[in-house]
C-alpha cells in the first residue's frame, strides 16, 4: 500500500487528488511566465538600445588602445576616449621584431640634451660669438680630398659651450661655378664639432656653417613633439540638408568627449573628430587645417627662437673660410662619381646648376622631348604631399602634349589627372591621408597610401613615387613609424606581385625657418623624419631621390616648395631612374637581387 502526501489546503481539509496536483503546478507556472516576461523586457531594451546605436557602429579595428580600456565600450564611432590628453603610441602590439626595429630608429635619431632642463638664455649658443677654422687651408687639395673643419660654439656671454647638441648645416659651394655640396657633422658633445666635406669639383671653393637652433632650443622641439602634437588642430564639416556642423579632429584627441572614430579599417591608422551634437558621423563631407596652437612657450623659451639672432645664422671664420682645389685627370674623375656604394657621402653635388649624383648614371632631361619619349607608354602614380604635387606641376605645364583633365579637384589638393593620348602617358596626382594640413578636402578623397598602392596592379610601365613627411612633424615619431610600417607593408606586397614595378621615394627637403614655422615644421624635425623614412625604406628594392641634399646644397634660399630649377634637378634624378642607360640598369638590378638574397 503507497501512502500519497496530502494537502491541507488554507482550511486545514483533505483535497481530492487532482486538486492537490494543479495547486502544486499553479506557483510554478506563474514563476516562470514572470522570468519569460523580464526577458522579454529585456530583449525589447537591447534591441532599442542597439537601434539607436546602429548608425554609429563601426568595425572592430583592433586598435583597443585608442579607446580608454576602463570602459570596456565596442568600438564605434561615437564613443569616449581616454582622458589622457594624447593617445600614447606606446600601446601598440607590436611584434619583436617591429620592437627591434623601433629601438634601432630612435637610436638612430636620438640627439644630445643639455646636462640641465632649463638653462637662463644667456648660457645657450649664440652665433655670433662661434666661430669655425679650417684645418690646414693652405694645403695643396684635390678633387676627391677631404677638408675638415672645426666648429667651436660659445654662449651669450662670450664663454664656451662644454655640451652639445646645437643643430648646424654646412655646405661647400662656388658662386662662379654654381657649385655646392654639404659637409657631415660629428658632435663632440663638448661644445666643439667637426666638419668633413668631400672636395668634388675644381678652383676657389667656400665653406659656409649655419646655426639652424642652438641645443637649448631642440630641447624645446623635442618637448613640443611629446607633449603639444595637437598644436595643429584639424576640423571636418558635417552636413545634412540645411544643418551643419564644424568639429575638432586629430589622431588622437584630449577630455571626454564623444568622438566619431574613423580609424580606416585596412591601415588600422587612426582619426577622430570630435563628435557633432546634432549629426551623426555618416554626415562628414570635408577635411582641412583648423589652425596653429598660440602661446606654446614660456617667455624664456620664446627668446631661443629668434629670426637673425639663433635661427639659420650664419657662424663666420675666424681664419680662413676658402680653399684651392686642383683638378684630377678625367678617369680619375669618372672613378671618383661613378660610386656603387648606397652610403656614399656626400650623395651629389651641384656643378653650373645641375645635379651630379655620386651612386647613379644621370641624364639632364632639358628638351620636352626627350621627357616624353622617357615616359611614352607609362602610367605614374605620384602620392604624397605639395612637395610631390610639383613634380606633377612641372611636367604638366613642361611637356605640350600632357593635358590636366578637369576632375573639380580644389585648387592644389587634388586629386589630379594628365593625360598625353598620343603618347599613351597618364600622370596622377593624389595626397596622402589625415594628418594632411591642406585647405578644404573633400572626405571621400582622404586616401591612404597603403590603400592605394593594394590596389595598383604594377609592373614595367608603371612607376610611383612617394613623399611623406612634412605633416607630421608635429606629432610624436611612433605616428611616422606606424604610417611607413603601412606603407612599406603594401610596397613590398605589389613589388612581390609586380617586381618589374618602379617604386622611388622623394626625400625631404629644408625650408625657410622663422619663430613660428620653426615650432611646427622645424628642418630639424625634417631631419628626424627624413632620416627614419630612409632606413625604413632601405633594402627593399626601392629607388630615392635625395631631395634633401638638392635643397641644402644649392645656393638658393630654403623654400618648403623649392625653386623650379631644384623641381627642375629632383625630376632628372627621377626620369634617370625610369629610363637608365641599360648598364646601369642591370647594375642596379644586380645590388638590388643580392639584397634581397641577404635579407631572406
Amino acid at each position: 500500500m503507497t501512502l500519497v502526501p496530502v494537502d491541507y489546503g488554507h482550511h486545514g481539509s483533505i483535497l481530492p487528488e487532482q486538486e492537490r496536483d494543479e495547486g502544486i503546478m499553479w506557483p510554478s507556472f506563474w514563476k516562470i511566465h514572470i522570468l519569460w516576461l523580464g526577458l522579454a523586457v529585456l530583449a525589447v531594451l537591447v534591441f532599442v538600445h542597439n537601434f539607436y546605436q546602429l548608425e554609429n557602429l563601426d568595425h572592430d579595428t583592433g586598435l583597443k588602445w585608442l579607446i580608454d580600456d576602463d570602459n570596456q565600450q565596442s568600438s564605434s564611432q561615437a564613443t569616449k576616449i581616454s582622458r589622457k590628453l594624447y593617445c600614447g603610441y606606446e600601446h601598440q602590439v607590436l611584434s619583436k621584431r617591429e620592437q627591434r626595429e623601433e629601438e634601432s630608429l630612435f637610436a638612430a635619431i636620438q640627439w644630445p640634451r643639455p646636462p640641465k632642463n632649463k638653462i637662463p638664455f644667456v648660457k645657450s649658443t649664440d652665433p655670433s660669438h662661434s666661430n669655425f677654422v679650417i684645418l690646414n687651408p693652405y694645403t695643396h687639395f684635390r678633387v676627391g680630398d677631404q677638408l675638415e673643419v672645426l666648429v667651436y660654439v660659445k654662449d651669450y656671454e662670450g664663454k664656451p659651450k662644454q655640451y652639445g647638441g646645437d643643430y648646424l648645416l654646412t655646405r661647400i659651394h662656388s658662386a662662379h661655378l654654381k657649385a655646392g655640396a654639404i659637409g657631415r657633422v660629428v658632435d663632440y658633445q663638448n661644445g666643439s664639432y667637426r666638419i668633413f666635406f668631400t672636395l668634388l669639383w675644381p678652383g676657389e671653393i667656400t665653406v659656409s656653417v649655419s646655426l639652424v637652433h642652438p641645443s637649448e632650443g631642440i630641447q624645446v622641439l623635442q618637448r613640443l613633439r611629446e607633449e603639444r602634437p595637437d598644436r595643429v588642430y584639424f576640423k571636418s564639416l558635417f552636413k545634412s540638408g540645411s544643418v551643419s556642423e564644424t568639429t575638432v579632429c586629430n589622431v588622437c584627441l584630449p577630455g571626454d568627449m564623444p568622438v566619431c572614430n574613423f580609424t580606416d579599417l585596412y591601415t588600422g591608422e587612426p582619426w577622430f573628430c570630435y563628435k557633432p551634437r546634432k549629426l551623426s558621423c555618416a554626415t562628414r563631407t570635408s577635411h582641412y587645417k583648423g589652425g596653429y596652437q598660440k602661446d606654446l612657450l614660456t617667455s624664456e623659451e620664446t627668446l631661443l627662437f629668434q629670426s637673425d639672432v639663433n635661427i639659420k645664422v650664419p657662424i663666420f671664420s675666424s681664419g680662413p673660410d676658402r680653399v684651392i682645389v686642383r683638378p684630377l685627370g678625367n678617369a680619375e674623375m669618372d672613378n671618383l662619381e661613378r660610386s656603387q656604394s648606397p652610403d656614399v657621402f656626400p650623395s651629389g653635388y651641384y656643378y653650373q646648376d645641375e645635379w651630379r649624383p655620386r651612386t647613379q648614371w644621370i641624364q639632364h632631361f632639358n628638351k620636352s622631348s626627350d621627357i616624353t619619349e622617357c615616359l611614352q607608354g607609362k602610367v605614374i602614380h605620384l602620392f604624397g604631399d605639395s612637395t610631390v604635387r610639383q613634380w606633377f606641376e612641372y611636367l604638366t605645364s613642361f611637356l605640350p602634349d600632357l593635358v590636366e583633365l578637369n576632375l573639380g579637384s580644389p585648387k592644389n589638393v587634388g586629386p589630379f589627372m594628365s593625360v598625353d593620348i598620343k603618347h599613351n602617358i597618364l600622370l596622377k596626382f593624389r595626397c596622402h591621408g589625415p594628418p594632411i594640413r591642406f585647405t578644404t578636402v573633400f572626405s571621400s578623397e582622404l586616401h591612404y597610401i597603403a590603400n592605394e598602392l593594394n590596389r595598383i596592379v604594377g609592373g614595367r610601365n608603371t612607376v610611383i613615387a612617394i613623399t611623406i613627411w612634412s605633416h607630421f612633424s608635429t606629432f610624436p615619431v611612433e605616428v611616422y613609424i606606424r604610417r611607413l610600417r603601412n606603407i612599406r607593408r603594401s610596397v613590398v606586397r605589389l613589388l612581390d606581385r609586380s617586381p618589374k614595378t618602379l617604386v622611388i621615394i622623394r626625400t625631404a627637403n629644408v625650408q625657410e625657418l622663422g619663430p613660428e614655422v620653426s615650432l611646427f615644421n622645424s628642418d630639424w624635425y625634417s631631419y628626424q623624419l627624413d632620416t627614419v623614412m630612409r632606413k625604413m625604406f632601405s633594402g627593399i628594392g626601392v629607388y630615392f631621390v635625395d631631395a634633401w641634399e638638392m635643397s641644402l646644397a644649392h645656393y638658393l634660399p630654403h623654400k618648403l616648395h623649392p625653386e623650379e630649377v631644384i623641381v627642375k634637378n629632383q625630376l632628372d634624378a627621377f626620369l634617370s631612374l625610369v629610363c637608365p642607360p641599360e648598364t646601369y640598369y642591370s647594375l642596379l638590378r644586380g645590388i638590388h637581387s643580392q639584397m634581397w638574397s641577404l635579407l631572406l
